[in-house]
């Protein structure tokens, strides 16, 4: 059958309650329908379960899930079943006569989707296969497909076996889907599962409704704390590394008034599962988790994530932040960060016996630092990570959103490298700024006790300390070995500083409140209505709340206000099913509010709307750090060594000065060589070609000097 772009939106409407498809999930199903087999990377969130589940009820035989967890299973046969969508799911969980009631519903062509955990197929896979062959399987889909390199975050060796789908089955379709891969993890995905010459489809990245920020790990409990108490409403999840720690956490926060839980591997998987149930039923308000709380979490309305330790690689720490905001709405990512993570996180990245996987490990756990130290927009950091190109400015990360505060470190900077000199160039940053603040534990060696630099450091903080070192270390005016236990040295740089030689100009975040992003002018009286009646659906269905409808689609009826079957089609999230079951309560208490306070329905002024990456300012701060270190005297070349940046780049910090009348042209180039400059622009036919004018000024006159001539020459024209 041929299916067309009209007829498919039809079906995503009639099912699903969406009228347009996201990213790639139109030539995504279009392949899958045609018999292809495809790798599809989206971003968490991004709608990867409508690329199977929409073709699974279209195609005439069973659709087989593969998914890692038994949680997940369960959570997308749930919200399947409130779309109508008859699905099932097999795993350990069930007894043999409630799999073998499943099997006789597949095989009766009750069931359309399957869930089965990689788990289940065995070492001899051959049984395993001809009962795949009695269901008259349609298609085969691979969740969380990253999962089958040990070049990815979450390396499962079960998931090996599934390259046996390709080989018994050569004419259905594979379809695997990830979050977050990147180009060499996809090669082995496709080698991996036998779909080599596969269609891929790689989305965007980007989350635009997630804000990221990084915090120094100054007192992170207190601030955590704090930052959930002010968002009373709000369903979050923070990742720790330990399981000590997530019950240390999580009672902290019971102890100030927070719904807090703690989740982690050790528990018993009965008290596991009664955790995330009442996380998802929203009767707790934060889980405090290691990683074992992960691919499993579907609940859509989850608005804050926050990483009281560092992840271990960037993979893993994107995955966990797509946690948040499923439902498309503004949610943030919160990651307190220090030095000393990554020294702990060293010991996790060691695979004995396999140096290959540890130096994987390691490279991977050094890009996540160096996300974490970047003085740069953090979601340019993410999306350059995975190949994709983005602005440097996104509006809402703690880089974009901070001013830059400029600071003369240089005597701090001395007392740093003085320390490196007198302890023999073989400590690493802990432990010098230890000596810096006269710590009295028995590691600081007795000697060293002794020395002028010992307690020197003590107005700093231990937090602030670390932010000079790492500026040390990125700028390149100390280096740092590469060994297990890592030493800094001094160099040329490092020389010149002590000597006096050289002055150490930092720039600095100076964090601010997020912004505020706009939201729906929704009826509040009206969307407390509407989830006490979801709630009431929920319970009656046994599943949590956002399996009915999403905070999003509430969000649409108190803002739109539809009146009628015909206009609640017309919110996101309601499908011909749901409408039908769940539309007349919903609809009775949107027109009784209606009636009491004389409103009408504003469904004509829905508009779809678009995902828009955000401008930068006319003035952003980067510029204005130059400026002010332009003021202060500095040179050119000064600028962009303590800045970390080329000299091409502060040179179009600063020409956007010389536009606007604030720097004086006269002040970068003398009035002789911008005579000389605007006669050979004169006698030129293109005044804007550098090359030409360069040829007739002569090597005594910078390309530099030309370009600010040519753009002061057009302001004034």
């Amino acid at each position: 059958m041929e299916y067309t772009r009209e007829n498919l939106e039809g079906a995503l409407n009639h099912f699903f309650g969406y009228s347009q498809f996201r990213m790639n999930q139109l030539p995504i199903i279009e392949q899958v329908l045609a018999g292809r087999d495809v790798l599809a990377i989206m971003p968490t969130g991004g709608g990867k379960s409508i690329c199977f589940q929409l073709p699974a009820m279209l195609l005439p035989g069973l659709t087989v899930v593969i998914s890692p967890l038994i949680a997940l299973m369960k959570d997308q046969v749930d919200s399947l079943k409130a779309n109508g969508i008859y699905a099932a799911f097999l795993n350990s969980t069930q007894t043999p006569d409630e799999q073998r009631e499943i099997i006789g519903d597949i095989r009766a062509g009750n069931i359309k989707i399957v869930y089965v955990a990689p788990e289940r197929i065995p070492a001899n896979p051959q049984p395993f296969i001809d009962f795949l062959k009695t269901l008259n399987p349609s298609l085969f889909a691979i969740d969380e497909a990253h999962c089958i390199s040990s070049w990815g975050h979450d390396f499962r060796p079960d998931y090996l076996k599934l390259a046996v789908f390709k080989q018994a089955f050569p004419n259905i379709p594979v379809l695997a889907l990830t979050a977050s891969a990147d180009v060499t993890t996809r090669n082995d995905i496709v080698d991996k599962l036998a779909i080599r010459g596969c269609q891929q489809f790689i989305s965007s990245f980007n989350r635009p409704n997630i804000s990221y920020f990084i915090r120094p790990k100054d007192n992170p409990i207190f601030h955590i704390t704090n930052y959930i108490i002010k968002n009373r409403e709000s369903s979050g999840i923070i990742y720790t590394l330990s399981r000590n720690s997530t019950e240390e956490i999580a009672g902290k926060l019971l102890k100030a008034g927070i719904k807090a839980a703690h989740y982690h591997a050790g528990l018993d998987p009965v008290k596991r599962a009664k955790v995330q149930e009442a996380f998802q039923k929203d009767e707790v308000q934060v889980i405090v988790a290691t990683i074992a709380f992960g691919m499993g979490i579907d609940k859509s309305n989850v608005r804050f994530v926050i990483h009281h330790d560092m992840p271990k690689n960037i993979e893993g720490y994107y995955q966990e932040t797509g946690r948040a905001g499923r439902d498309g709405l503004p949610s943030e990512a919160i990651l307190f960060y220090s030095a000393g993570d990554f020294m702990k996180l060293r010991n996790f990245a060691q695979v004995d016996g396999n140096p290959e996987q540890t130096s994987i490990n390691m490279s991977k756990l050094k890009m996540m630092q160096q996300f974490c130290e970047a003085d740069t927009c953090r979601r340019q950091f993410l999306m350059n990570y995975f190949g994709e190109q983005f602005p440097p400015y996104c509006g809402s990360c703690d880089y974009c959103q901070s001013e830059l505060e400029q600071t003369n470190a240089t005597i701090d900077a001395q007392m740093f490298l003085s320390a490196v000199v007198r302890t023999g160039e073989r400590y690493g940053v802990g432990y010098l700024i230890d000596l810096l603040r006269g710590s009295a534990s028995e590691k600081i060696l007795p000697e060293h006790k002794q020395l002028k630099t010992y307690g020197v450091g003590k107005h700093h903080k231990k937090e602030e300390w670390e932010w000079i070192a790492n500026q040390l270390l990125v700028h390149g005016f100390i280096d740092r070995t590469d060994d297990k236990f890592p030493q800094l040295r001094l160099n040329e740089k490092s020389h010149a500083v002590l000597r006096g030689q050289t002055e150490i100009m930092l720039v600095k975040q100076k964090p601010k409140a997020p912004q505020v992003t706009e939201e729906m002018p929704f009826d509040a009286d009206l969307l407390k209505l509407l989830k006490a009646t979801r709630q009431y659906y929920a319970e009656l269905e046994h599943v949590p709340a956002y399996n009915i409808v999403s905070d999003n689609t509430l969000l649409e009826m108190a803002t739109y206000l539809p009146s009628n079957n015909s206009e609640l089609r017309m919110i996101s999230g309601f499908g011909d099913y749901k409408v039908e079951k769940f539309g007349a309560e919903f609809l009775k208490d949107i027109r009784e509010h209606c009636r009491r306070y004389n409103l009408v329905s504003k469904i004509n002024q829905k508009r779809t709307k678009k995902e828009v990456t955000p401008s930068a300012p006319k003035l952003s701060d980067t510029k204005t750090a130059s400026f002010k270190l332009f003021k202060d005297g500095y040179s050119l070349a000064a600028i962009a060594e303590m800045r970390g940046m080329s000299e091409q780049t502060i040179e179009g910090h600063l020409t956007y000065f010389i536009t606007t009348g604030e720097i004086d042209i006269f002040n970068l180039v003398s009035l002789e060589n911008y005579e000389a400059i605007k006669n050979a622009v004169g006698m030129l036919k293109n005044p804007n070609a550098l090359k030409p004018i360069k040829d007739l000024v002569g090597d005594n006159i910078s390309y530099s000097q030309i370009k600010w001539v040519l753009e002061y020459l057009k302001t004034e024209r």
